[in-house]
């Protein structure tokens, strides 16, 4: 009996039927762990799924070397996770494949966790942020992008409107006289809810394109898209908390248009970003439909 001591290779020894170049072949969904740096000596361990692809440029070549690349991805778990790490990985991607591939790329997508403090009380909670990172080596040249999703609340300026003229109008029929005694119209306020302003939970889906210059840290990213919107979400709250947060969304009552608008001046004063395209999403209240604005650079 013969025995095969050496394993089977098919890439290499089956021919080709169909001699193609192939844009990208790779896998997608693999678990591994990255390690990010969050600014002033901090740091965060994220669980990532990860997608990683090469180019099959060799028109006679089976198939890429998979094994190889997912070797070299899981090198991310001992190592800090940035720019410079990525562009190794994307070269070593390229140089794996021993000459039947040019370009490599990579996605990692993970959710931030970030503590968050509340408005007034000095209460800390922590909220998670859908962060995803992509990066290409395509010739010698690496692109990246940054894909941040960021919830905030929106109250409708309309409805506003609409909610102040039953005020008005239930101000009038209770008090007819020209003349109104202040703490009974204060009592009367305390007690009554006559209309409320449609408010919503809503989104931008934010993508920045910057080639191959360095990204800022995510956190910082992140409050610079807060701080357009004006009203981000909250975690731990007590009342006062709550009743503030009611005062910002009334001091900032926002169509989709508004916020979209408020993002875009952000995203065009910084210099760092070469593109974007963004979606800002209001999840309706009112409606069984949402309001969305999608604009670009």
């Amino acid at each position: 009996m013969q025995l095969y001591k050496q394993l089977p290779d098919i890439t290499q020894t089956d021919e080709v039927a169909l001699s193609y170049s192939l844009q990208w072949v790779g896998m997608e969904d693999i678990a591994v762990p990255l390690t990010l740096d969050l600014g002033e000596g901090k740091q965060q361990t994220v669980a990532a799924k990860a997608a990683v692809y090469v180019s099959l440029d060799d028109k006679v070549a089976k198939g890429i070397h998979m094994s190889r690349l997912h070797g070299l991805l899981n090198q991310l778990a001992s190592q800090p996770c940035d720019k410079d790490t990525l562009d190794t990985l994307l070269q070593r991607m390229v140089t794996s494949q021993q000459g039947i591939s040019e370009h490599a790329k990579l996605t990692l997508g993970f959710d931030l966790l970030l503590p968050k403090s509340s408005l007034l009380s000095d209460q800390t909670g922590f909220q998670t942020y859908p962060v995803e990172i992509e990066g290409k080596r395509v010739g010698g040249t690496f692109d990246y992008s940054l894909t941040f999703t960021v919830p905030y609340s929106s109250t409708c300026p309309c409805s506003a409107a609409l909610a102040r003229q039953l005020y008005a109008n239930a101000i009038d029929r209770e008090f007819p006289t020209a003349n109104i005694d202040k703490q009974a119209l204060l009592a009367w306020a305390h007690a009554t809810s006559v209309a409320t302003p449609h408010s919503q939970r809503s989104y931008v889906y934010l993508t920045l394109a910057l080639g191959e210059h360095g990204w800022p840290s995510l956190p910082s990213i992140i409050r610079q898209i807060e701080e357009a919107i004006k009203v981000p979400v909250q975690t731990m709250v007590k009342r006062a908390d709550e009743q503030e947060f009611a005062r910002l969304n009334a001091d900032n009552l926002m169509f989709c248009e508004d916020a979209a608008r408020n993002i875009k001046v952000m995203l065009e004063q910084s210099r760092w970003i070469l593109d974007y395209a963004f979606k800002v999403e209001h999840q309706e209240s009112l409606h069984a439909h949402n309001a969305v604005v999608i604009d670009r650079k």
